[in-house]
């Protein structure tokens, strides 16, 4: 091929090329001129159609996600562990806080013991869409988030749902997976519960600082009140302190926590006009009220211990057992009345354990084992205004005023005299029983018409009358054998019977049909005493002490039983007890005239158990009736031991230690006020009566030293045995004459040694 056929080729190749070339270069020269071409690099993949395409794709595949995530995650069907958990509190009678019982201090309150514009304070500061969201508010995440870049506080990210979700249900980790749960769970949270009960939940279930969840907790930790007498000041501090309440706790808060807190809390407020849930007048009127200064939280130290004790031990008895009162949730408002009770704590003290010496275990050691507790009531309502339980929970965990393993001694003896009464019992020779009726006061005089042989010998085997000596006087000093036969008079059962419908209870080891029982050989605490004696103070109207005013539960509900209920005994019948009572305190020689005084009019009783193991004071004014008892126990095996040796003295009785903490407990709490006086217009003493014999045998020398001392409340060490001379007139209950103690009677066998019983 020549060089021309050469040249005609390529021309001819280059025009098949030229179509191509021309748009290639027109493409490249026209780019600035508007004309279109094809597309290159990575603009080819971002066209109008890939775009709608790619973002319709993504939000099928987010809808479905959610579809899935939705169903997938269950709402839980328990709350946490710690959402629930509640604390207990003990209040005085004037409702401050005495106690709190509990791992966690929250108290659940309904959603109407908080005030409106408290709860509006939360959600102008935390959720302003709360009653219109569906439990999650995306354009409030958002915000949150802004807000958290801006470094401002004034608003979160999650709602009030999500918020209670979270502690409810949930935990406080700040997981991804634990956020999205939370989001899906408060949607169907929102669908399934009212708003009300969400909102006050998450109240519930906040923490607050100070130890304090849930709202109530926290009213009583910053402003020492319940949460129902919040103010909208107060409450809006609270709202504010949530977001970092160490940090924000104005008693613990450095500048910088004071002022980001100041922040938070006035835009409460200003959230609130905005949400016109606020006027913008009032608004400029309401200030920061700071909060009272932080405290321990009140424990069980001293005696709240112990009254804790005795109100869960009444709750227990009234339906509320254990295991409700220890899941918490309890406003329990007790009747102690706080001046009574550091009264009674105060007497004890001085009269008592101030002239102990505990630590002298070889020089004293009966001075390690005293015990004492006491109770005292309002015989008007049976409110118990005071308890004493011992030393303390760490020394004792068992209340003293409540243990029941101590014979209540010849407290027991009004009882018999009353059932004497009520039942109009009559004497072996067919006299009625009165206060004047004459009975032998011989000691250790054998009983007549009982099957059991008794012949309980008096206080030092004294005797008392010529031989005669009336019921008063016989109860004045405590006689030992005038009661021993008045029961069988009476028939121990039909004294057992009134026993307990004054209040007593029958427990094991009541001396069924024996006359030793008007002694006090049962056993009995002072809660159940007192109820005794303020029946008789309120006219034979039953008591029955109660410790609790009310206790309330969101969940549970407790109805008292009343304290005063119907006639027990007649008018008449308690009114005469009570008469002859005063005359224990007011004569001269009888066993509790140590409380004599001219501050009140006083009736009472002394008692002392078998070897001295236990002295009693009961005794009452119109006001109040008071139970202060000792027990022997020993510090390391808990048996029963005397209290003879006490504080280095003697015996120690009804009429020493515990009549000198009745009189100067009843002194205190009835100072200052103008005392009353018994009406005892139905009292009854009977006809005055004249012994026919006028001599009582000596028990012989050999019978005195046989016999055991018996123990006694009666005056430590009187000069002179007192052996009044009754002027009555009438029969003589008694046989014609006296039994020697160691001579029998015909048919009736010679009894045993007297037992070691109480005597006064």
């Amino acid at each position: 091929m020549g060089r021309a056929e050469v040249r005609k080729a390529q021309q001819q190749r280059g025009a098949r090329r030229a179509p191509s070339g021309r748009a290639k270069g027109t493409e490249e020269s026209g780019s600035g001129s508007g004309s279109t071409g094809k597309r290159t690099g990575i603009r080819r993949f971002f066209t109008w159609k890939k775009v709608v395409g790619t973002f319709l794709g993504l939000t099928l595949l987010f809808m479905a996600a959610a579809i899935i995530l939705y169903f997938s995650v269950n709402e839980p069907t328990d709350p946490n562990a710690q959402a629930t958990l509640q604390s207990n509190t003990y209040q005085y009678s004037d409702g401050s806080i005495m106690a709190r019982t509990g791992a966690t201090n929250r108290e659940i309150v309904p959603i109407d013991k908080i005030p409106p514009d408290v709860r509006t304070a939360f959600i102008a500061i935390e959720n302003k869409s709360f009653y219109k969201d569906g439990g999650v508010d995306v354009v409030g995440v958002a915000r949150g988030l802004f807000n958290t870049l801006r470094g401002k506080g004034t608003a979160g990210g999650s709602t009030i749902t999500q918020q209670y979700v979270k502690n409810y249900y949930l935990t406080q980790d700040q997981s991804p997976t634990r956020k999205i749960r939370e989001m899906v769970i408060a949607i169907k949270v929102d669908q399934r519960m009212e708003k009300d009960d969400i909102l006050v939940g998450y109240l519930n279930t906040n923490f607050y600082g100070r130890n304090a969840y849930g709202i109530q907790a926290a009213a009583q930790a910053y402003y020492g009140v319940d949460a129902d007498k919040l103010t909208l000041e107060q409450g809006a501090y609270l709202a504010a302190v949530i977001q970092a309440p160490s940090q924000y706790d104005w008693a613990t808060a450095g500048p910088n926590g004071k002022r980001l807190v100041m922040i938070r809390f006035n835009a409460v407020l200003d959230n609130m006009v905005e949400m016109g849930k606020l006027d913008e007048a009032k608004r400029k009127t309401l200030a920061f009220q700071e909060p009272i200064k932080p405290k321990p939280r009140p424990g069980m130290d001293g005696q709240k211990g112990y009254l804790v004790q005795a109100a869960n031990d009444e709750l227990d008895k009234q339906g509320i057992k254990a295991d409700q009162i220890t899941a918490g949730g309890w406003n329990i408002t007790l009747n102690i009345d706080k001046a009574k009770q550091a009264a009674l704590e105060k007497a004890v003290q001085d009269e008592l354990e101030s002239k102990l010496d505990r630590k002298d275990t070889k020089g004293r050691p009966q001075d390690q084992s005293v015990q004492a507790g006491a109770t005292s009531v309002d015989a008007k309502t049976g409110a118990i205004v005071a308890m004493y339980g011992g030393q303390g929970l760490e020394q004792k965990d068992q209340s003293n005023a409540l243990r029941t393993d101590y014979q209540p001694g010849s407290t027991f003896k009004p009882i018999v005299l009353a059932s004497a009464l009520e039942n109009g019992s009559k004497t072996q020779d067919g006299k009625p029983i009165t206060p004047n009726t004459l009975y032998d006061g011989t000691s250790k005089r054998q009983v007549v018409g009982s099957k059991i042989p008794f012949n309980p010998q008096n206080q030092d085997n004294k005797n008392f009358g010529d031989p005669m000596i009336s019921i008063q006087e016989a109860t004045n000093y405590s006689v030992n054998s005038v009661y021993a036969q008045m029961i069988v008079d009476v028939k121990p059962p039909a004294v057992k019977k009134t026993a307990l419908a004054l209040g007593m209870q029958d427990r094991d080891g009541w001396p069924e049909d024996k006359p030793a029982m008007a002694l006090g050989t049962m056993s009995a605490n002072t809660v159940e005493m007192a109820g005794v004696y303020a029946t008789l103070d309120n006219h034979g109207k039953k008591v029955r002490p109660t410790i609790i005013k009310k206790a309330e539960h969101k969940d549970l509900k407790f109805t008292p039983e009343p304290a005063v209920g119907s006639q027990a005994i007649s008018r008449k019948t308690a009114d005469t007890v009570t008469k002859v009572l005063t005359g224990v305190v007011n004569d001269e020689g009888g066993s509790g005239n140590k409380v004599r005084s001219g501050s009140y009019e006083a009736a009472g009783k002394t008692g002392t158990t078998e070897s001295n193991v236990a002295g009693w004071f009961t005794g009452y004014t119109p006001e109040l009736v008071t139970v202060v008892a000792m027990f022997g126990e020993d510090p390391t095996t808990h048996n029963q031991v005397t209290l003879t040796g006490t504080a280095g003295l003697g015996r120690a009785g009804g009429s020493s230690f515990p009549a000198s903490i009745w009189k100067a407990y009843t002194l205190a709490v009835l100072k200052g006020g103008d005392t009353d006086t018994f009406d005892l217009k139905e009292a009854e003493m009977g006809a005055v009566q004249t012994p026919s014999r006028s001599a009582s045998p000596t028990p012989s020398a050999s019978a005195s030293s046989s016999a055991p001392a018996a123990s006694s409340s009666a005056p430590q060490s009187p000069t002179t045995s007192p052996s009044p001379t009754p002027t009555k007139s009438g029969t003589s209950p008694t046989p014609t004459t006296s039994p020697s103690p160691t001579a029998t009677k015909t048919g009736v066998p010679k009894p045993p040694d007297p037992p070691l019983v109480p005597e006064r």
